[in-house]
């Protein structure tokens, strides 16, 4: 496991990979009641993701938890990122390309083969940073459960 990151924006907000900081009440209530990829997602299995993930919280200028982004990887081979928010009041700093370019810097996550995300609405968020639709779509399989939390 990689020691502790910790960088401050311009704006005074900073991002941190301490799951201690991680404030799992706010990141649940986001996921579960505004995201469109998990409502209605457990606590329990929110708590699991972070546990088992490389996460990145973003806190703003008072401490309190204002985005966050998890890294599900081998820290070898392969990376999918997943989970990314900035809460509403935050946005329009910069913050989630900041969130992302601070990301793929990350000691553990560089000379990857592969990084992975999906997304419905920030293709251009995260084409600027390198990211592509898929090269050959027709490789890749998916499993999929419709409301795998009600």
């Amino acid at each position: 496991m990689s020691d502790v990151l910790t960088e401050t924006h311009p704006s005074g907000y900073t991002l941190s990979t301490d799951p201690a900081r991680l404030d799992i009440t706010a990141i649940h209530q986001w996921l579960s009641e505004e995201s469109y990829w998990a409502k209605n997602i457990p606590r329990a299995t929110v708590e699991r993701a972070i546990a088992n993930s490389l996460n990145f919280g973003l806190y703003a200028p008072d401490g309190a938890q204002a985005g966050f982004c998890r890294v599900v990887t081998d820290k070898a081979t392969f990376a999918w990122l997943c989970d990314v928010f900035v809460l509403p009041a935050h946005r329009g700093h910069g913050l989630s390309k900041w969130l992302v370019k601070q990301m793929l810097a990350h000691p553990d996550l560089q000379n990857l083969r592969r990084h992975l995300l999906a997304t419905f609405d920030a293709h251009t968020l995260y084409q600027r940073f390198g990211y592509e639709p898929l090269d050959r779509p027709e490789r890749w399989l998916e499993m999929k459960k419709d409301k795998p939390y009600g």
